[in-house]
């Protein structure tokens, strides 16, 4: 079945729009990653019934059917060759209490903008928050600099409503039957092969269903793979009436890294980190000696307090100002425009070992580890991130690598991740780039619990296939150019 022809016949059922043509294909072929994967029809749904009418369509004729929000995912993971919906219509928020009902297509930027107006916020916030939709958060579990506090979307969810692959339309944790099933299937979980991190992106999170309650939170971070999310109910919170952010230079990373755990203590709101080369993006003329800073933030306990005595760098900056502490943090949210800035178009490695996570306590491991990567391979690379929760995001400048090279590269990079007791994807998601080695990091027992728990929900598996559970190669497929 062509473009044409699908395009046709689900035009019979759909209300909203659907598309065909060869330009708007190619421009659904991409998103923030480094895949090109061409799509044969986009839906633009109107309502449910269009998306439960499109996977019942996908379903029949066996063809992958993916949600995608705003596009701004880096591993590929709204990326499929079958039906495209795109969520924009979704775009509900209804604020009640200490909760918001929100639409899978509403941008974190206009969910922020109604709740300020409350006097209140949602917390996870990734740096390119205002532009990402909740539907493609919740995919892939986002967090961001103040989920050292506040959690990350597993955390601050109370309810999912979504389209299984059967088309039927599922509210958890009200569907105490979906329930259950999902708690049989938690209780058999190795948890010794649980990454012991403060945020995880990779497989299905469903250790965190330990009660009815709970059972939402395994759609979190599952990449559409087991519904498709219509709506859900978000915890929100008061916005602090003060902070205070700190910005410390280091001699090194590893002494950064070092002073995480001992600046954990005093409850930070973030820890954020930058490398030398990113801060010389923010052109504020650091000594040359500084190789890197640590943002520390307060909105709670040690706010106006000294935090000297719990760090060997040295304190550049201390601010109380709103409109200042906006500005540094601006600047820290440009970590990856200033990242690709400095790294020339041919030395530009796909982003698959982007986003490793650690154990705070092996945060000073894990630069050991990029540091033996850039000796091994001879490449250099380009780090920021999360360290309050050994969450680095690590740039790879390399000469173009075939697909040897770069499997080579990753395979090293995780091993030793894991090794860490780390987790290969903190924020992003599996998506293309990692999803081959989510077996390798929970083991055989756990990877045949997340293949029970997806024919639970897509025994078909048209739900976008090939992302979480596969046992196919798909890191070095697919890269743009090869299109």
């Amino acid at each position: 079945m062509n473009a044409a022809e699908m395009g046709r016949l689900l035009q019979k059922g759909i209300q909203g729009d659907v598309l065909w043509e060869e330009y708007v294909r190619k421009f659904y072929s991409a998103d923030a990653s480094s895949y090109r994967i061409v799509p044969k029809v986009v839906i633009i749904p109107k309502d449910e019934n269009d998306i439960i009418y499109a996977v019942k369509f996908a379903k029949k004729h066996q063809k992958s059917i993916t949600s995608r929000g705003s596009g701004t995912g880096l591993v590929g993971g709204a990326l499929n060759r079958g039906i495209i919906l795109d969520m924009q219509k979704f775009d509900s928020v209804r604020i009640v209490g200490k909760y918001v009902q929100v639409g899978a297509g509403t941008k974190k930027g206009i969910l922020d903008e109604k709740l300020e107006k409350y006097g209140k916020f949602f917390p996870p916030n990734p740096s390119v928050g205002r532009y990402c939709s909740v539907g493609g958060m919740l995919g892939n579990n986002a967090s961001g600099s103040r989920s050292l506090k506040y959690g990350s979307m597993i955390d601050n969810v109370l309810e999912i409503t979504f389209i299984d692959g059967n088309g039927k339309k599922i509210t958890l944790p009200q569907d105490v039957k979906s329930g259950k099933r999902i708690l049989a299937l938690a209780g058999s979980i190795d948890r010794d092969m649980i990454p012991a991190v403060t945020k995880n992106s990779s497989g299905y999170r469903i250790e965190h269903a330990t009660s009815i309650q709970d059972t939402q939170k395994v759609i979190v971070g599952s990449e559409g793979t087991l519904g498709i999310i219509l709506s859900a109910k978000l915890k929100i919170t008061d916005v602090p009436k003060n902070r205070t952010l700190y910005i410390i230079e280091y001699d090194s990373a590893s002494d950064a890294a070092c002073d995480c755990p001992k600046i954990l203590d005093t409850k930070p709101s973030a820890v954020e980190f930058v490398d030398a080369i990113t801060l010389e993006g923010f052109g504020l003329g650091f000594d040359d000696k500084t190789k890197c800073l640590l943002f520390v933030e307060y909105d709670s306990g040690m706010l106006g307090k000294d935090i000297t005595h719990y760090t060997s760098g040295r304190i550049k900056k201390r601010v109380s100002s709103e409109k200042e502490i906006k500005k540094w943090w601006k600047m820290r949210d440009l970590s990856l425009h200033f990242s690709i800035k400095s790294i020339k178009p041919k030395d530009r490695f796909p982003h698959i070992i982007e986003d490793a996570v650690v154990p705070v306590e092996n945060l000073a491991k894990l630069f050991v580890v990029i540091d033996d990567l850039n000796r091994k391979f001879n490449t250099e690379t380009i780090t920021y991130g999360h360290a309050g929760n050994g969450n680095i995001h690590v740039r790879l400048m390399a000469d173009r690598q075939d697909s040897a090279g770069i499997k080579k590269i990753a395979k090293y990079y995780f091993d030793r991740i894991i090794q860490l007791g780390g987790s290969i994807t903190g924020e992003h998601g599996d998506g293309l780039a990692r999803t081959e080695f989510v077996k390798v990091q929970y083991g055989v027992k756990n990877y045949d619990i997340f293949k029970q728990l997806k024919d639970l929900f897509d025994p078909h598996n048209i739900l976008n296939p090939g992302k979480v559970i596969s046992e196919k190669s798909t890191m070095a497929q697919n890269l743009e150019g090869q299109v």
